[in-house]
């Protein structure tokens, strides 16, 4: 349940798109706090904050921070223009969007009757953290650029806002734009599912290729069907269904604790293997060694109904150590877990290759 604290913003710490990382003097101490402006104002030092401590109190490694549920002595003003979309629904901090597919949206009627993808390469992933890997591969292997939009599924962070380096990725212009689907929100264009989200970023925002993963933060529980990450194997099936191609990004760890982790995933041999009924272009990075023919024998169970796809990872670290945003999974840096940056991005490398 719900933790609640009250307390007094003590300074405005950092901002990035659509977030402000603030510090709040409360009865037991400072404690980190972040804001969605759009959602509750924006704090000043001296206001009074109501916070909700319950992802500080547990100690989340993504979402460790106390959130700002409200500035009781100044309210924000109430939202002016269109659109009834409402995201967090029937939550304290539910909120109206204008969804792209919607009545009152310029690009209804683009969305309407839309039913195809024209061959849009779709990278799906199962985190968060291998989207700037995955466009390291990507841009690396392609010089010349590509439009590139991000579909964020509503299985970790629900607001984009919370993403700095989907911040970072817009402002140097590697992404064109970020799109939320399902419960998630705060993206440049909004959508009610994963299907008019692709298609949002086909034929509104112009995209050569789209990645799909969850938001910042995923859930597990160490069982077999119990991880947020199924959503992957659901995103292949969408992307082929609007005669996409989809490309499958292998979850691979060599620095994991988890034995369940090491190698490829099991979140990936499931949602690639059980949940996505449809084909994908499954990317198999060639890594070397023992570890590398690991992660061969692994995939080979895929090949029943995926098609596997060899690629190079030569020259991808000198592309990932460029990074423009900082490569972190599970607290891991990029030394401390390569093979998860490298099979990423070797997936991006794969999605370039297939652009005109």
């Amino acid at each position: 349940m719900i933790r609640w604290r009250r307390g007094e913003v003590a300074r405005v710490r950092r901002e990035w798109s659509g977030a402000m990382e603030i510090e709040v003097s409360t009865e037991e101490g400072v404690v980190r706090a972040l804001a969605y402006p759009a959602l509750v104002g924006r704090p000043e030092p001296g206001d009074t904050v109501l916070l909700n401590t319950t992802a500080l109190a547990m100690g989340l490694g993504t979402g460790g921070y106390a959130m700002v549920v409200a500035l009781p002595n100044r309210l924000p003003k109430d939202p002016q223009g269109p659109g009834h979309l409402v995201k967090a629904r029937y939550t304290p901090l539910q909120a109206t969007v204008l969804g792209a597919d919607e009545q009152d949206s310029p690009f209804h009627e683009a969305l309407r009757e839309a039913d195809s993808l024209d061959g849009m390469p779709v990278v799906v992933a199962d985190l968060h953290s291998a989207l700037p890997a995955i466009l390291c591969g990507l841009y690396g292997s392609r010089p010349g650029g590509a439009r590139v939009a991000y579909v964020m599924l509503d299985g970790g962070a629900l607001p984009a806002w919370f993403s700095m380096s989907c911040a970072r990725l817009r402002e140097i212009g590697w992404l064109d734009g970020v799109v939320t689907v399902g419960q998630a929100f705060g993206g440049d264009v909004e959508a009610v599912t994963l299907h008019t989200g692709l298609l949002a970023a086909r034929h509104v925002m112009g995209a050569d290729v789209a990645v799909v993963t969850q938001g910042p933060g995923n859930l597990g529980t160490g069982t077999r069907w119990g991880f947020s990450g199924v959503s992957a194997g659901e995103a292949v099936n969408a992307a082929s269904v609007l005669d996409g191609r989809p490309v499958a990004a292998l979850r691979v760890s060599e620095g994991d604790l988890r034995k369940r982790h090491i190698g490829v995933s099991h979140h990936s041999l499931t949602a690639y293997g059980r949940v996505a009924l449809a084909p994908a272009q499954v990317v198999v990075p060639e890594l070397p060694g023992d570890f590398g023919s690991r992660v061969a024998e692994q995939c080979a169970p895929l090949a029943v109904r995926h098609e596997l796809v060899g690629v190079s990872v030569e020259g991808l670290y000198e592309a990932l150590a460029d990074c423009p945003v900082r490569l972190s999974t599970m607290g891991r840096g990029l030394d401390e877990d390569l093979a998860y940056f490298l099979t990423s991005a070797a997936a991006g490398r794969h999605a370039a290759s297939l652009l005109s």
